[in-house]
């Protein structure tokens, strides 16, 4: 775009780019190509990166904060205008990728089920069985689903109706501004990102994942409220209704704190509800419960 040197405008970040550096397996020579293809393509993004420098500026140097590449083959983040400025997108796959190259998860994948699958939950603990016609009509979206193994070899599944997605779309600040919203161009990019999001919540602790997801929260102006902010039902007496679906599953106890201690990555393994704290027996109970 004329006025608008982009060769010279991404290299001239090579320093702030380097000293950022989180990953050393991302390099310069390859990002900074990626950064001037991305600026080449899309007229209008350059205009953005022309007008606020340095929003774009901060976009490039995420990018190495992070710990992902622009390459556009892999699909993991992107160059993108938002809100009258260059932000760097983290798709989920992004996510599962960085928590994967992290050593937090094997590996995992995010799915949206739809109206005409066959779809039946396994429990919290184990893949879904999901199967679908990819070549015809699936129906409406009625959920979604994310599923990892971890670097133990445990599963863990994480689930959300249309209504719990759309109900994270309506608190996105983006979405109730009435302007240009990911909610409103790439629904199903987003669904999927929400469930990889919520799921990671229970995944073992992965600094360069919550670091993307915050940056995706604050600085990439997705405008996502955290999902920790709705209040959560009270369960007045967690021990019994974890009793009751233990039984309703027909497992045993031993089964269930076997399950908690590796969901929940404690040190140690329980065998006793005295141990848990009241926290912990409300998140066990309505895990329990979603799955009855």
């Amino acid at each position: 775009m004329s006025g608008f040197d982009v060769v010279g405008f991404v290299g001239s970040q090579v320093g702030l780019f380097n000293q950022a550096l989180s990953d050393q397996s991302i390099t310069w020579q390859k990002e900074q190509q990626f950064a001037i293809q991305a600026f080449q393509k899309n007229d209008y993004l350059a205009k953005v990166a022309m007008a606020n420098p340095s929003s774009a500026q901060n976009a490039i140097i995420n990018v190495a904060a992070i710990g992902i590449t622009l390459n556009p083959s892999a699909k993991l983040a992107y160059l993108v205008p938002r809100d009258g400025g260059v932000h760097l997108d983290i798709s989920y796959m992004g996510l599962l990728h960085l928590a994967q190259v992290s050593g937090a998860i094997q590996w995992g994948q995010c799915k949206l089920v739809c109206a005409n699958d066959t779809y039946e939950s396994n429990g919290l603990d184990s893949a879904p069985t999901h199967k679908y016609n990819a070549f015809g009509d699936r129906g409406s979206v009625v959920g979604g689903y994310c599923t990892v193994k971890t670097a133990q070899g445990d599963y863990l599944t994480e689930e959300m109706s249309v209504d719990e997605i759309n109900a994270i779309m309506q608190r996105s600040q983006s979405f109730k501004s009435g302007k240009s919203s990911p909610w409103k161009t790439d629904w199903s990019e987003m669904a999927r990102k929400t469930i990889v999001k919520r799921g990671s919540k229970y995944w073992p602790r992965c600094e360069r994942l919550d670091n993307a997801i915050h940056h995706l929260n604050t600085d990439g102006a997705e405008g996502l409220a955290d999902d920790s902010s709705v209040q959560k039902e009270i369960i007045i007496n967690p021990i019994e209704s974890i009793k009751a679906a233990i039984s309703s599953k027909g497992r045993t106890e031993e089964q269930f704190f076997a399950w908690f201690s590796s969901a929940r990555k404690l040190p140690e393994p329980i065998h006793s509800f005295d141990v848990m704290t009241e926290e912990e027996l409300q998140w066990a109970a309505r895990k329990m419960e979603a799955t009855k």
